[in-house]
């Protein structure tokens, strides 16, 4: 019993943690050599004193050990490797019990920081749209123009649709829609006779759901950015959905000197776009001496599961 106590604790103890699961393999195949050897040793000597005693001391009646030597170390041996087996299995256990809540954890915090990411991309994309807006009221009051009322009641929907639903990670693309026209609106007000608009939209179901604040900034970069041709600035937008897609296009037209990548709109919405769409959207922008498109096409099979 000694002999199997003391082989057993060394096994489960101090061989198998500090050398087999550290992948110390060398050093463990080493120590349970010289664990072998030791533990036969020692059985051998308990085997010895237990039959000295059983003798009274008088070596001369001890019995030979014979094969039943052989059987009792198998049996060491045997109860050594099952409680090291088992031992082994509750180490693996415990090792992939961490691993689960490690993988979790790193899971939460790239959560976070896509939400956070995400939040941050948004503050930077609402000062600037709000910015462009107020500047159309301001002179719109200082005008006195009738319209004011109207614009006011537009951009205090569009207040609310900035400050409330697009925290939301996905809103209706109805929803979505009208704030798109009530920007047209403000911006109609704001040009008068210079601006050309035909919006479309093609849309064959009410419950798609897109994240908000996702096509504005190409519109409103498109008012920004646009170029006045023959006393008009012409834009062409589209919404279209087919199945589990949804195409925007947008069209302005366009002078040499636009320069539509400054600033932070479009980065802001391509990072945008690959938090919330990766690998499931596709964005081309192209320009020429007259014209600027964008188009946007977004797989929506994952998206609207959110709803």
């Amino acid at each position: 019993m000694p002999a199997t106590i003391a082989t057993t604790y060394i096994s489960i103890y101090k061989l198998i943690p500090n050398y087999l699961i550290a992948k110390r393999y060398f050093l463990f195949g080493l120590y349970s050599i010289y664990t072998f050897i030791i533990s036969i040793f020692g059985i051998c000597l308990s085997m010895f004193f237990a039959l000295a005693y059983l003798s009274d001391f008088k070596f001369e009646k001890m019995n030979t050990v014979g094969r039943s030597a052989v059987f009792i170390m198998a049996c060491i041996y045997i109860v050594v490797l099952i409680v090291s087996a088992f031992k082994l299995l509750k180490l693996n256990l415990n090792q992939s019990k961490q691993n689960a809540e490690l993988e979790a954890k790193i899971l939460e915090t790239q959560l976070k920081l896509k939400e956070q990411e995400l939040n941050y991309l948004k503050m930077q994309i609402h000062p600037h749209f709000l910015f462009n807006t107020l500047n159309t009221m301001y002179g719109f009051a200082l005008k006195k123009a009738e319209q004011t009322p109207e614009m006011i009641l537009k951009l205090s929907n569009l207040l609310d649709y900035l400050l409330y639903q697009v925290d939301k990670p996905f809103v209706s693309l109805t929803e979505e829609i009208n704030h798109i026209e009530d920007y047209i609106s403000l911006e109609q007000m704001r040009f008068h006779d210079t601006l050309n608009v035909s919006f479309h939209k093609h849309i064959h179901s009410e419950n798609i759901e897109i994240a908000p604040m996702l096509f504005l900034p190409f519109i409103e970069n498109s008012f920004k950015h646009g170029a006045i041709k023959n006393g008009v600035l012409t834009i062409d937008i589209l919404i279209e959905t087919k199945n589990e897609y949804i195409n925007f296009n947008i069209k302005n037209s366009s002078s040499k000197r636009a320069n539509y990548y400054e600033g932070i709109g479009l980065e802001n919405i391509k990072k945008r776009l690959e938090l919330l769409y990766p690998n499931r959207y596709e964005l081309s922008i192209a320009k020429n001496e007259d014209l600027f498109e964008v188009f946007l096409k977004l797989n929506l099979k994952h998206a609207e599961t959110h709803g």
